[in-house]
């Protein structure tokens, strides 16, 4: 609630004037059954057609000023929850960029997915209270006045039956909350299920998996169902109650009043009246009771949004100027100042493996085990705490903004936006400043590549490609580097995605590069020339290839074979092969019986 509270503090002067009209529109509602009794009393019962003329009249004017009212309540309150539902969001979009690569690891892409989706509009529902739930509490007291100057006892009968609506229902709201609780966390998990199955739906139908993923999404998709339903069976009772009860009061009400019209006690004008006073009322009783179920939704979708903003990025170290007033920092409060970053090119160390990185060296690492390379891209990235060092400074004391600067890692598997290949690609291509880390502003490519600055974007664009050979990816497109690429580039094959990926990298023109597996989905011919070229590209900057193609791993000044989580042995690639038989099984995917110029000889480009 203190998260909805904020969300009417953002617009204070626009939820008071929809208070102010919602009230004034509920308030007006009990207007009309007033001038319906005087035209009763003073015109029909009194013969006086003139009487009856002006009453009848500012019955018109009542209507036609009650729905001028209800049109700009309407619409501000409308106002009201779209502000909300943008304010959500952006502060949602600053989470996700702040806490980075820290999402995927603490939460589910489905989750974020309904979070986003769903919950910040049910989040953004629950501002209705703020005006016709208002004018609903003020209408029922007004109404209660009123009634109680026709009859103490009707007045008593309305205070005490409102109340007893809300007893009745009560306890359904709460178990409402709870199955609601469930249900949005299911719907979660099942979105991200399918997500994972349409990403890799690919992968699944040429493994034959497709029908057993489909079977695990059905099972999960009838558990859902019947926790919908335990829902709709809550709400379907409290939409049933909220009809009923307040039809059974009225006519309770309706019926005293009749009795005690007969008996004289009240006018029949004073009971038609009565019998629109509480069936006016009927339309607070309806907006409280309704907005009780939008609170209740609203409060569990606000849950799940402060859940994802209360995600902090792993403490690695250093802060960013991003890191001063985020959710959940004090403000005020004093932080390590963090320290500059080396400032030429420096080395890096990795005392958990034994890797030392020399500066402006093509490095390739052969890992007996993929999990054990990506947690190494990690440590030497900083997306975990570690203790390596760049330059001799720690790492995790360097400023998080000049890391992410000047080091850069990259995943072959990592996410394509939509968008043209020219904007999928550009990243950095288009700043008037030279790259990061490079002071020149420009890169060598050799044979005639270049990604010089002056040279323009889509000069720089095409010669990254030609690094990557994937000039054919945009010679391919109808438009070239102008055709619209889908999300996560699904109309380009997987060897293409890979090379667009590589470029994108390249464009980037860091410091120092780290190359998770960049031509596993590649032929080898490809391979070799990447492999060639990378080498020319990247010449007197520090580049990381983590892979065991020995196409690639031929080309590194030094290779570093990680076994077990520690360096077991450094050299060349010919060198290692050689003298490392666990290496050398490893870059043969398990062959022992190859000569070594198979790997290094004239014959490398053609394995």
């Amino acid at each position: 609630m203190r998260y909805v509270w904020w969300l009417v503090r953002c617009q204070p002067w626009r939820v008071l004037r929809g208070t102010v009209v919602g009230t004034a529109w509920m308030i007006g509602l009990s207007v009309r059954p007033y001038l319906v009794s005087r035209a009763v009393d003073d015109g029909l019962r009194a013969h006086d057609t003139r009487a009856l003329l002006l009453w009848v009249a500012a019955i018109v004017v009542a209507g036609v000023g009650l729905s001028y009212l209800g049109i700009m309540r309407h619409r501000t309150m409308t106002f009201v929850r779209e502000d909300a539902t943008a304010r959500s969001a952006a502060a949602l979009l600053r989470q996700l960029s702040r806490i980075g690569a820290v999402l995927p690891r603490r939460l589910a892409a489905g989750e974020v997915a309904t979070v986003g989706g769903s919950d910040i509009g049910y989040t953004s529902q629950v501002l209705t209270m703020t005006g016709p739930g208002v004018g609903a509490v003020i209408a029922y007291a007004v109404i209660a006045v009123v009634l109680w100057s026709v009859s103490p006892l009707l007045a008593l009968c309305v205070l005490l039956g409102v109340p007893a609506i809300a007893l009745i229902i009560g306890p359904l709201l709460r178990r409402l909350e709870r199955a609601e609780s469930v249900y949005r966390h299911q719907q979660g998990v099942l979105t991200t299920r399918a997500g994972d199955i349409v990403a890799g739906l690919r992968v699944l139908a040429g493994v034959g998996g497709r029908g057993l993923f489909a079977r695990r999404y059905a099972a999960r998709s009838q558990d859902l169902l019947a926790e919908g339903y335990r829902v709709g069976a809550v709400y379907s009772w409290i939409g049933a109650l909220t009809v009923a009860i307040p039809g059974l009061f009225l006519a309770a009400v309706v019926w005293l009043a009749a009795r005690m019209a007969v008996a004289g006690d009240i006018t029949v004008g004073q009971m038609v009246a009565v019998y629109g006073y509480v069936a006016t009322l009927i339309v607070p009783v309806w907006f409280l009771l309704e907005g009780s179920y939008g609170v209740i939704r609203g409060r569990v979708a606000a849950r799940r949004i402060i859940a994802l903003l209360n995600l902090t990025p792993d403490h690695v170290g250093g802060t960013t100027p991003q890191d001063v007033g985020g959710p959940g920092n004090v403000p005020g409060a004093r932080r390590p100042l963090a320290r500059s970053a080396p400032v030429r090119p420096a080395d890096l160390y990795d005392p958990a493996c034994g890797l030392a990185v020399r500066d402006g060296r093509l490095i390739g690492v052969a890992a007996d085990d993929p999990a054990e390379a990506i947690a190494l891209a990690d440590r030497l990235g900083r997306y975990v705490v570690s203790d390596v060092t760049w330059g001799g400074v720690p790492l995790t004391e360097i400023a998080l903004d000049q890391v992410r600067a000047r080091i850069l890692v990259a995943d072959h598997d990592s996410y394509l936006f939509a968008g043209t290949l020219r904007d999928i690609l550009r990243g950095r291509a288009s700043s008037a400043d030279g790259p990061a880390g490079n002071g020149d502003g420009r890169a060598r490519a050799g044979n005639g590549d270049t990604l010089a600055q002056k040279g323009g974007a889509d000069h720089r664009i095409t010669a990254a490609l030609r690094i990557a050979s994937a000039e054919d990816v945009a010679d391919a497109l109808p438009d070239g580097l102008g055709t619209p690429i889908d999300t996560r580039a699904r109309t380009l094959s997987g060897g293409q995605r890979q090379r667009v990926r590589l470029a994108r990298a390249l464009l980037a023109e860091p410091e120092v590069l780290i190359l998770i597996d960049p031509t596993s989905a590649v032929d080898a011919h490809t391979e070799a020339r990447i492999a060639e070229r990378l080498r020319v590209a990247r010449a007197g900057r520090t580049t990381i290839v983590l892979a065991t193609s020995p196409l690639l791993l031929g080309h590194a000044d030094t290779v570093a074979h990680l076994s077990e989580g520690r360096i077991v042995a450094t050299g060349t690639h010919a060198e290692l092969l050689e003298q490392d038989r666990g290496y050398r099984q490893l870059v043969a995917r398990g062959g022992d019986a190859l000569d070594v110029e198979d790997f290094t000889g004239p014959k490398r480009a053609l394995r």
